[in-house]
């Protein structure tokens, strides 16, 4: 390789090593994503909201549906909706996430079944008011393919800490009842 050709390549990654550097780098917010060579939809990238930590959680599969564990938000004494604020018993605990229907057809889904599992191993329903006053779903119908992005609301005692997350992912063939659940650590080991 001549010299002319060798200094064109070392000056061409310096100058797109220099580009990827300029800025703030963006800010992941599901799981780590590995390379592919299949398409991907263009889903675009959301800011963290200030109060919330993203969460790098695997995507779990509960039957015919998968979760992404997106954003964890804790220790918020109060939420405001449009029509009401309400006081924590201890402190609200908000998860983000995401959910989809990988199945053939649509889905009953209960999308305040989960529970929450803190660090002292006490399980903690969502806190229906939060949920309702934030306007986030109940049971709705999941259609096939179908993507929900939501909150949903805990509240904890103050010193408590959220460990693990227990999906339902609504009926299947194979369980009609929904009985079966996953649970999602929200750290990982």
């Amino acid at each position: 390789m001549g010299v002319r050709r060798l200094v064109a390549v070392a000056v061409t990654a310096v100058v797109l090593a220099a580009a990827g550097c300029g800025g703030e780098a963006p800010i992941e917010v599901g799981p780590e994503t590995t390379t592919t060579s299949a398409p991907t939809y263009p889903v675009p990238e959301q800011t963290v909201r200030p109060d919330e930590k993203p969460l790098r959680v695997p995507t779990t599969p509960d039957g015919d549906t998968a979760f992404t564990l997106i954003g964890l938000t804790t220790g918020l004494p109060s939420i405001i909706g449009s029509h009401a604020e309400f006081d924590a018993k201890g402190q609200f605990v908000r998860i983000r996430m995401s959910v989809i229907n990988n199945g053939r057809s649509s889905v009953s889904f209960d999308a305040r079944r989960h529970v929450l599992i803190d660090d002292r191993g006490a399980e903690h329903t969502a806190d229906s008011q939060a949920m309702t006053i934030k306007r986030q779903p109940e049971t709705i119908d999941l259609g096939a393919n179908v993507r929900l992005e939501y909150d949903v609301y805990y509240d904890l005692p103050e010193d408590a800490k959220p460990a693990t997350l227990r999906v339902y992912g609504g009926p299947t063939l194979t369980d009609l009842k929904d009985e079966s659940s996953t649970e999602i650590p929200l750290t990982l080991p």
